[in-house]
């Protein structure tokens, strides 16, 4: 077994790793950028060693700088982790080419799978079903364009190299073939370096179900039975659970053997992802092979209880797999929510900021969570960022993975909507509300499931924005109220800012807004605080009642709001308070009647950019009179492309930025006057 490893990674997945090397005895070196300089997955591990700046194509896709340290350091082994070049078969050829060894499949393997369209064709010859398409080399436009209609829409385009969601989109009709080929091509060279794609029947409600396989350099291969990952956006996964809603033991081991199949047509060693779609009657095609370890990996660690990292590491050094295929079993159910740095209401926008407050639910760490031959613990926490560090633009904005594991799927389901009301994060936009919506709703909860659930039930999982309710607005002012108090001063009565008046009640007038208050008349919340010898009464729109603290310890209240007890958790930050309770979070700005400092410059008929980003296309020119809805910029972030659209109907006076612009976070990208 070796004894120093280097993690050619960052965040959650390079914590998880060096969590097994350590627990396996095996000492780690990290490698890491100058924007990750303070980040978790240098602290964790035994070395590190700066390799690049922030950008990706700098650092952590430095496969050169990366053998040298390992080399330098005298690690015998590299893992890649997944992402960056977890799936590089140049990369793995160079690393072996070094004397070390790549704890990961073959390079042949790679790129035997690395080309979609390769790839189907092996599969073809291997039996595996596949999805009616055209996989070819042939990549003319006028000829996609006939295989396109010869399949019969909609159909799906995606990138030949791709994976993550990138480079794909579904065609619908048509006229539209070429508008979105052109789009999808530009997304799979600046993602992947490389514009071929493949176009597939774009199967109606289909299911995603993926098979986790392992193979050793001795001839064995098994499957740890399947995931199901139909929740997504974008094509990326939101939700993974395990075993999928419905399977029987006839189609598990049909879809485990033709994975198994797979795997072996290629000479696969470690570990790897056979992605079926699967039709609501129980067929299934070949998608794709993941030649690395999957972001969703610990559902399928929680229902067998292993360690598929250090299966990795012992299949790399050589050894056979630990158990064959009539030794695994299912326990249990388990579910994983990928927790990010976004805004869903925002078409999923990544939010860049600093983690100014992380409570997590109760959890351990994989390594503690479970006892030899008993249960996983209920929750899992898998994060590469701690409180106070920062989601930057250069990286995957992931905060964390959730994990639960249940008896049954009932009490997985439970325990997933009981964790999401347990974790709060302050200081950017998260989709932890959307992910409770989501599980609790009747389509996932009632395992209803397909690739389109989301987009599908938008408006259940899309809300508009409701009124805070009195208690969260009583729970926001308390804690402004504790604030006002000065601490140096709390034996002087003539200090405390408690509201005690010798001849009559003290009355005080406070002001909150947040996304719904912002849209009412009034554009606030309006509250009234009269003090009493033991309390306040507080008076809103709704009415008025007697409000009393009964406990506070630190940011957690306990009151009484008339005859009801609440308790709750109040963080500020800055004139944001950010008000936890019952499950839900509100974000209320106290509007100080003593400060401007709200008011900011809108910048009227400038629209600007979400985010920092590249500009990948202009569609519009000076003077050019618009309809509400007609795409104007394209700009490309995080290597997803977003599309600024007309507003109102109107005329773009000015477009202030060309193709291949680098632009900054609510730059503006065009002056446009609504008619």
């Amino acid at each position: 077994m070796f004894t120093k490893i280097l993690i050619a990674n960052r965040g959650e997945i390079a914590c998880r790793v060096a969590a097994t090397a350590r627990r396996m005895g095996i000492r780690t070196v990290a490698v890491y950028s100058e924007a990750d300089a303070t980040a978790k997955h240098v602290a964790v591990c035994d070395e590190a060693v700066l390799i690049g700046p922030a950008a990706a194509k700098e650092s952590y896709l430095r496969g050169d700088k990366i053998i040298e340290v390992a080399k330098a350091l005298g690690a015998q082994a590299i893992h890649p982790g997944y992402g960056f070049l977890s799936e590089n078969a140049e990369f793995a050829d160079a690393v072996e080419a070094a004397g070390i060894a790549f704890i990961g499949p073959p390079a042949s393997s790679m790129r035997a799978m690395g080309s979609k369209s390769a790839a189907k064709q092996l599969m073809e010859h291997a039996s595996v079903p596949l999805v009616p398409g055209y996989h070819g080399d042939d990549q003319d436009p006028a000829l996609l364009q006939r295989e396109a209609d010869r399949i019969g829409y909609p159909v799906l385009l995606k990138a030949s190299a791709g994976g993550g969601g990138k480079g794909m989109r579904v065609v619908e009709h048509s006229e539209d073939f070429a508008a979105a080929l052109a789009s999808c091509k530009r997304e799979a060279l600046s993602s992947f370096g490389d514009d071929k794609v493949l176009i597939e029947k774009y199967l109606i409600r289909p299911r995603h179900i993926e098979i986790q396989v392992f193979a050793d350099s001795q001839g064995n291969c098994v499957y740890l039975h399947e995931r199901d990952c139909s929740v997504q956006r974008r094509h990326q996964k939101v939700l993974e659970e395990a075993p999928a809603p419905g399977m029987t033991h006839e189609r598990r081991a049909a879809m485990g053997e033709a994975a198994v199949a797979a795997a072996r047509a290629v000479g696969y060693v470690g570990a790897g992802t056979v992605e079926f779609i699967a039709n609501q009657d129980g067929s299934f095609y070949f998608m794709e092979m993941n030649t690395r370890l999957q972001v969703e990996h610990p559902v399928t660690e929680m229902i067998t209880g292993l360690d598929l990292v250090e299966w990795q590491l012992r299949v790399a050094a050589g050894q056979p797999l630990p158990k064959q295929q009539h030794e695994l079993n299912l326990n249990g159910h388990a579910i994983e929510a990928r927790v990010y740095a976004e805004n869903p209401e925002k078409g999923f926008l990544p939010s860049i900021g600093t983690l100014r407050h992380m409570d997590t639910p109760n959890a351990v760490s994989f390594e503690l969570g479970g006892l030899p031959g008993g249960d996983p613990a209920p929750v899992r926490i898998d994060s590469g960022v701690r409180e106070g560090d920062t989601i930057t633009p250069f990286y995957d904005p992931m905060i964390a993975k959730l994990i639960v594991w249940g008896a049954d799927r009932t009490q997985a389901l439970a325990r997933m909507s009981q964790a999401l009301s347990e974790f709060r994060i302050v200081g950017l936009a998260t989709n932890i509300a959307f992910l409770k919506r989501l599980v609790e709703s009747a389509a996932f909860s009632g395992a209803d499931l397909d690739t389109g659930l989301i987009e599908r039930h938008g408006d259940a999982l899309f809300p508009p924005p409701k009124a805070a309710p009195l208690g969260a607005l009583a729970l926001a002012a308390l804690a402004l109220l504790d604030d006002e108090q000065p601490q140096a001063v709390a034996a002087d009565p003539w200090g405390k800012a408690c509201g005690w008046r010798l001849n009559g009640a003290y009355k005080r007038q406070l002001s909150f807004t947040d996304d719904y208050a912002a849209g009412l008349d009034a554009g606030a919340y309006a509250l009234g605080l009269t003090y009493h010898p033991h309390g306040w009464v507080i008076e809103a729109a709704g009415g008025s009642s007697p409000l009393a603290l009964v406990a506070r310890n630190d940011a957690c209240y306990s009151i009484h709001l008339g005859a009801a007890a609440l308790q709750g958790s109040v963080y500020r930050d800055g004139d944001m308070f950010h008000v936890f309770t019952n499950g839900q979070h509100y974000a209320l700005a106290y509007n100080d009647p003593l400060s401007h400092a709200g008011e900011v410059e809108t910048g009227g008929g400038r629209l600007t950019a979400p985010m920092p980003g590249k500009v990948v296309a202009v569609l519009v020119s000076n003077g050019q009179e618009v309809k509400k809805g007609t795409p104007l910029v394209i700009m490309e972030a995080m290597k997803m492309e977003h599309t600024i659209a007309a507003p109102a109907d109107g005329v773009v006076e000015e477009v202030l930025y060309q193709v291949g612009d680098q632009v900054a976070d609510g730059a503006p990208l065009l002056a446009f006057k609504a008619a």
